[in-house]
């Protein structure tokens, strides 16, 4: 397994979509007689670091539907990027998005969710009015913390902030205006179940591996990659082990279950959908737009 870029790059098993566990029947074949000792007392093993979710294998997540307790969940909503490619005069989480700035809709999303204890906001002093204006409109605790210099920086400050009783710690990016209520149950789902989860969707396009002269090296199969999205999911425990780690071995890391990786803990893969994208260029405000409108 190798982590490409921004992709996972999955082992296959035998489905039609190489990196997924499509069956039971195919993940018994697949890993022999300790996983069918394990599938009969309803034990789920992985045989890899990374696994993914699809609808033909989210047996055991249906079955503890209702495992992630109300109140259980601290957010971090990471509101502190400059936004250097959108070319705007404020960071792009702020530029209003059919009226309403782009972090306020995931914000909303949030606070709307029954599970939600918490929102910690990590963003600059200057922008907290934005959320504080929304303080009667929703029924969670708001916090704040600054950003730090790089990601993991802004992460770790959010976790200092959060509620001690908390569960699940959930990293969100609130330039993902469009992250619907159903794929954030499913993560928090698969991230109690598994102590770290994200949201994903399979890659589309085909992936090469260049050299530092441009020239290709390799074809990637990407029936096995997956391209990251937020929320990402994690135990706060396992967060704060992670980031022991990190800091201990000056790590960098460029996203947040990437820290429970060095930890060698593996990560389920929830599937997500297309339309949770990441407004980074002027582009990518005018397909929110469209979305938006579509979905009205």
């Amino acid at each position: 397994m190798a982590v490409i870029g921004s992709f996972l790059q999955l082992p296959s098993f035998g489905s039609s979509r190489p990196g997924c566990l499509p069956t039971t029947t195919n993940l018994l074949r697949s890993s022999g007689p300790d996983f069918q000792s394990a599938s009969k007392y309803g034990v789920r093993l992985t045989p890899s670091k990374i696994i993914c979710s699809s609808t033909a294998n989210d047996a055991v997540a249906n079955q503890t539907s209702k495992i992630v307790q109300d109140k259980s969940v601290s957010v971090i909503l990471l509101a502190g990027g400059k936004g250097k490619r959108m070319g705007a005069s404020m960071p792009k989480q702020y530029l209003p998005l059919l009226g309403q700035p782009i972090a306020l809709y995931s914000f909303f999303t949030f606070s709307g969710m029954t599970q939600i204890k918490e929102i910690v906001v990590v963003c600059d002093p200057s922008y907290m009015d934005i959320f504080k204006e929304t303080a009667e409109k929703i029924q969670v605790n708001l916090k704040f913390t600054i950003p730090g210099k790089e990601r993991q920086d802004s992460v770790y400050s959010g976790l200092q902030a959060i509620d001690p009783h908390s569960q699940l710690v959930c990293i969100h990016d609130s330039a993902r205006p469009l992250v619907s209520s159903k794929d954030i149950e499913q993560v928090l789902k698969d991230g109690w179940v598994n102590g770290a989860a994200v949201l994903g969707v399979p890659v589309k396009a085909t992936i090469k591996e260049a050299n530092g002269e441009s020239f290709v090296v390799k074809t990637l199969d990407r029936r096995t990659l997956w391209e990251m999205q937020t929320p990402q999911v994690i135990k706060p425990e396992l967060l704060q082990k992670g980031f022991e780690l990190v800091n201990r071995e000056h790590l960098e890391v460029t996203d947040d279950v990437s820290i429970v990786e060095h930890l060698k803990h593996p990560v389920y893969i929830t599937e997500g959908s297309y339309t949770n994208i990441k407004v980074t260029t002027p582009d990518d405000l005018l397909l929110a737009e469209r979305i938006l409108s579509t979905s009205s």
